[in-house]
């Protein structure tokens, strides 16, 4: 009967990889039916335990890698949050220079920095070239490393 503990982990295992998709737990899944084999061949507890770590961590570095790339490959990876503003016009709403300043970015107010050492002027237009914290790291909009 210890091979429906180890289908039922499984199962619990595959549930929960369907809400994190990570691609991590359904490779715990597998070890987890490997034990459940393990377990229905006669195998003592302790090679189910071995048997299902064994597979999991093959599973992990080789099968998880192939189907990161390939679904990369087929659907765009879409950048959220803080990443998603970088490259993003804003508008210097309080003098910026290397350390303080206040720039309007997607309508809202935030606090910026440049790295270049140059005053940016209120009005003036730049990008984000990075978000560092809760500060976003501009350059003037026709600067090289303006996107």
């Amino acid at each position: 009967m210890a091979w429906l503990w180890w289908v039922g982990a499984a199962l619990l295992l595959g549930i929960a990889e369907m809400l994190l998709l990570s691609l991590v737990l359904v490779m715990f899944a597998g070890g987890a039916l490997a034990g459940a084999v393990a377990s229905l061949l006669g195998a003592p507890v302790w090679a189910q335990i071995l048997i299902a770590a064994v597979v999991s961590i093959i599973l992990l570095a080789t099968l998880r890698p192939w189907l990161l790339r390939h679904l990369r490959q087929r659907v765009p990876l879409q950048e959220t949050n803080a990443t998603a503003l970088v490259g993003r016009p804003a508008v210097v709403v309080s003098s910026v220079d290397a350390a303080t300043g206040r720039v309007k970015l997607s309508g809202e107010v935030w606090s910026a920095r440049t790295e270049a050492g140059v005053v940016l002027e209120p009005g003036s237009s730049v990008t984000v070239t990075r978000i560092d914290g809760a500060t976003a790291v501009v350059v003037p909009l026709d600067a090289p490393g303006a996107r």
